[in-house]
């Protein structure tokens, strides 16, 4: 019992096994296996190499923006007569971080106060007092006695003129209530298409230990004090023109502006570390967000000046139309690293495999002569020769290899057989 767990101890560490190999002489078969892997060959080293950079180590970006406008625009508008905007009224919010709006068009409601008045007629027209005691507006009560709201503020019950024809409820709220049915065309600030916006940019890849910035060293003090971004003369200029940025995103800046809008500005770092970092730069590309559903179209919101006259608050109303301004940063940095180096070519080694598989099946399956190459290729072995030679020639208790190799070489049909046996010598007891 010893001997044998050490024998099968001994075959375990000091035997190795080796495939049978067949060599087959056909054109068909050996032309399809070279182009396989020069296919192969030409994935690993043109796509995965040099294109993917499969042999270097990828980083991802820490990003930070910071955002400041520029530009006046003058409007007109009874009563308020004549106004300057400039970016601390058409900047929301006026920080100006990487998610931000700039006012194109507005509507006002100017000296507002709490009060009685009534409803517009699209939103709460009457003919009896009874109309005027159902809830318009889609918010829950708390009891089923509250009062009933519309969109404007409480509802008094009482049914009154709006003009001449027109009966709407009274409510409770600021009034006069807004009236928003018609918006200002053209856009009242117009001008806005001559803003400029300055995008400060500061990244950096922590694996790697390198930081950027968008101000590269071309960008110097009289260089940004004069530049406009355009993506053919001045791709690295930080400063961009607000129409033109519309522009490239493939909006009409009237359309947008009218309404209100969303653009989405990408800057790309994709950068290869093995060279200079001066060569790390940045790219700018713009994307439009359109509204397919006309039900709801464009960007708007409310904000109020508040002020106090004569002892009661009051405010003026704004219903505001702009350019939402998405900035959006993402890129990766790359650099070589030994062990995406291996870990690819063990995966492109593993591939060349590919060119084996599809072979085996055309030699077996396809070909003429599949029969035959399937005999060569497979040895059998009867479950009767087997019990014969376990009667015939018993297995010794003690063994010992002895390194002798058979080459069986077969030339018909072009096709070479090499198999490696192992003998034994019975031991002498």
């Amino acid at each position: 019992m010893g001997r044998k767990i050490k024998r099968n101890i001994s075959n375990f560490f000091f035997e190795y096994d080796t495939p049978r190999m067949v060599l087959v002489r056909d054109k068909k078969v050996g032309l399809t296996f070279r182009l396989i892997q020069f296919g192969v060959l030409c994935y690993i080293v043109g796509w995965v190499f040099l294109y993917e950079k499969g042999y270097q180590n990828v980083d991802g970006i820490i990003s930070s923006v910071s955002i400041k406008m520029k530009g006046l625009a003058i409007t007109n508008l009874e009563p308020m007569g004549t106004e300057i905007w400039d970016a601390a009224d058409y900047v929301f919010p006026p920080q100006g971080d990487s998610s931000f709006v700039v006012m194109t068009n507005y509507i006002i409601t100017p000296e507002q106060k709490m009060d009685y008045c009534n409803e517009r007629p699209e939103v709460a027209a009457c003919k009896t007092d009874d109309d005027c005691k159902v809830q318009n507006v889609r918010q829950s009560q708390g009891q089923s006695n509250d009062p009933a709201l519309t969109e404007s503020g409480i509802m008094t019950g009482n049914c009154t003129a709006f003009n001449a024809t027109i009966n709407t409820c009274e409510v409770y709220a600021w009034c006069p209530v807004e009236d928003d049915t018609h918006v200002p065309k053209p856009p009242l600030l117009s001008e806005a298409e001559n803003f400029t916006l300055f995008i400060k940019n500061s990244i950096s890849f922590p694996n790697h230990q390198i930081s950027r910035q968008n101000l590269v060293e071309s960008v110097t003090s009289q260089y940004l004090s004069t530049c406009i971004y355009d993506k053919e003369k001045d791709p690295l200029c930080p400063v961009f023109r607000l129409g033109y940025i519309v522009a490239e995103a493939g909006q009409t800046f009237s359309d947008i502006a009218y309404k209100g809008g969303t653009v989405v500005i990408i800057i790309d770092w994709h950068c290869d570390l093995d060279w200079p970092v001066r060569f790390c730069k940045p790219t700018y590309h713009f994307h439009g967000r359109h509204d397919e559903n006309p039900a709801s179209r464009g960007f708007n919101f409310r904000h109020a000046r508040y002020f106090k006259e004569d002892g009661v608050n009051k405010r003026t109303l704004f219903k505001v139309f702009g350019i939402r301004m998405e900035v959006l940063v993402n890129g990766e940095g790359g650099k070589f690293d030994i062990i995406p180096t291996m870990t690819t070519i063990g995966s492109g080694i593993g591939i060349f495999g590919v060119a084996t598989v599809v072979c085996d099946l055309m030699l077996l399956h396809v070909l003429p002569k599949r029969n035959y190459y399937k005999e060569k290729k497979f040895k059998h072995a009867k479950n009767d020769q087997k019990k014969t030679l376990s009667k015939e020639e018993p297995i010794p208790s003690n063994s010992s290899l002895q390194d002798s190799t058979t080459d069986v070489k077969n030339n018909s049909d072009g096709l070479n057989i090499y198999d490696t046996c192992w003998s034994t010598e019975q031991a002498r007891l």
